[in-house]
């Protein structure tokens, strides 16, 4: 018996789902991004609206003050979906495991001065309680924000403020014994110096529109907070007071603000431009939550920094200003 194998070309009878051929004209090869986000946000078939807010629907853009005539022009420059993102975390991850295994093998944090190590703890502590408002609130802007291609980098967003929290909690740990996280939360709750940042996160909790959520902690807050604290305090104070096991120990978080910085911009960027109300609108919110941002975390600059604190929240302060000012919004 004669076997004869032959090569035969199977064509698709499409490249892509429909839903998505629409956002890129046409059927055409769609990335991995554009499948996953492209017209995933349900938008009709609502039975009825829900009994705890019965003024929206379920999904419903007239929950922010910002129009849009399409949510899906609000896309990642990083082109984040489910595995992209999980892939880079997971190589950070393995980044930071070798950090922890390169100071626990010199024993760095053993060879720090006390006082370095204390003035960490001080400063860094109560810092997992505002990345856990950090959580809560991009938890609250993937649950009430609209369309996916917003909506899905806000809950990954949300997740790596829990995991920068996560880092803090071992960070504290392989600083000192477990009273230290209680410390920071005593002082949280209690340190004059701590309720206006306080003030400020719990404020934030219960702003009621998403796109201004979005301004307030991921713009505003740690557009000034990120460059402060682990810039000026940790890589450029600490380090150079013998504290470089902490910088080591906290490189993640950096190195993620600069990266979520461009989704950040991107995405105020292109809703500002659609309109002059928009664009009026974001600017107004950017300016004011810069403002309460910067005023709560002067205490805490004083804290870390003493008297240069000024300066380097200014510095933070001017970083910000022209990340808005490139956004359109000055």
């Amino acid at each position: 018996m004669t076997i004869d194998l032959k090569a035969r070309e199977i064509q698709p009878l499409r490249h892509t789902y429909e839903h998505v051929a629409r956002y890129i004209g046409g059927d055409k090869h769609a990335s991995r991004y554009q499948e996953a986000t492209l017209g995933a946000q349900p938008s009709t078939n609502f039975h009825y609206r829900p009994t705890w807010d019965p003024d929206h629907e379920l999904f419903d853009t007239a929950r922010t003050a910002v129009k849009l005539a399409d949510w899906y022009v609000l896309r990642d420059p990083r082109q984040f979906y489910y595995a992209s993102w999980t892939m880079t975390r997971a190589r950070q991850q393995d980044a930071m495991e070798a950090n922890y295994q390169f100071v626990e093998q010199r024993a760095l944090v053993a060879k720090m001065p006390d006082a370095v190590r204390a003035k960490a703890c001080d400063v860094l502590m109560p810092l997992r309680h505002v990345a856990w408002g950090g959580n809560m609130n991009n938890c609250s802007i993937a649950a009430y924000g609209y369309g996916t291609a917003f909506t899905a980098p806000a809950m990954f967003h949300a997740m790596d403020h829990l995991g920068a929290a996560q880092y803090l909690t071992r960070l504290g740990l392989t600083l000192d014994e477990p009273a230290v996280l209680e410390a920071g939360r005593s002082a949280w709750l209690n340190e004059p110096r701590w309720q206006v940042l306080r003030r400020f996160v719990e404020d934030t909790l219960v702003v009621q529109d998403p796109f201004e959520l979005f301004v307030a902690q991921n713009l505003a807050l740690d557009g000034q907070l990120y460059p402060l604290i682990y810039g000026a305090f940790v890589d450029d104070h600490l380090a150079l007071q013998g504290g470089t096991a902490v910088a080591m120990l906290t490189a993640f978080m950096p190195e993620w603000h600069e990266e979520s910085a461009k989704w950040v911009d991107a995405v105020v960027k292109t809703a500002a431009a659609e309109s002059e109300a928009n664009r009026t609108l974001i600017a107004g919110w950017a300016r004011a939550w810069a403002d309460r941002a910067q005023a709560a975390l002067a205490p805490v600059a004083e804290l870390a920094l003493g008297a240069a604190g000024d300066a380097a929240l200014a510095d933070a302060r001017a970083t910000l200003d022209a990340r808005i000012k490139k956004a359109g919004l000055a």
